[in-house]
């Protein structure tokens, strides 16, 4: 497995020239984004940090999402992952907040199947939530870096998207 460095260059580039930082809120990719983030050239002036909450516990406690729902979806719901993002924004203090929550393994939870809810959030506000879907018969650490990849790629297509939106406004 290997992370394109062209697309972490981009990155990194972009939180560099708007002088923006990101953070992460992950559970099915345990770290993954995190991983992923360090990567970029000189990390520590963009990336703040992140949180893995694998539990609904965690995730109640330190996303402050609604126990209630992520009892009833075993925390795997688009709104729980919006709220991922934008409660990484706030304990960040970041611009960016990337979250996703799902299955890397086929569990009877899922239906055995493979997929992930991830949220983009940018100054507070969700800017791009979607959902995954994986072939059930990926291995799980493949499944982790698959989604972590797509994730980074929307990252990316979004921030080419404020650039390009920057650059009408100048």
């Amino acid at each position: 497995m290997n992370l394109q460095k062209d697309l972490l260059d981009f990155i990194g580039q972009y939180l560099q020239a708007a002088n923006e930082t990101v953070s992460t809120a992950e559970s099915v990719t345990s770290g993954f984004l995190q991983f992923s983030f360090s990567q970029i050239k000189d990390a520590s002036q963009i990336f703040k940090g992140g949180i893995t909450a694998y539990t609904l516990e965690e995730k109640v406690k330190l996303l402050q999402v609604d126990e209630k729902e992520a009892h009833e979806c075993n925390c795997v719901s688009q709104h729980i992952s919006d709220t991922m993002a934008i409660q990484v924004t706030k304990l960040f203090n970041t611009e960016w907040g990337v979250a996703v929550t799902g299955y890397a393994t086929p569990v009877e939870e899922s239906e055995f199947k493979l997929f992930a809810y991830f949220s983009l959030a940018y100054k507070n506000q969700v800017v791009l939530s979607q959902k995954i879907e994986l072939n059930s018969r990926k291995e799980s650490v493949s499944a982790q870096f698959c989604y972590s990849e797509f994730i980074m790629e929307c990252l990316k297509l979004e921030m080419d998207k404020r650039m390009s939106s920057d650059e009408k406004l100048n």
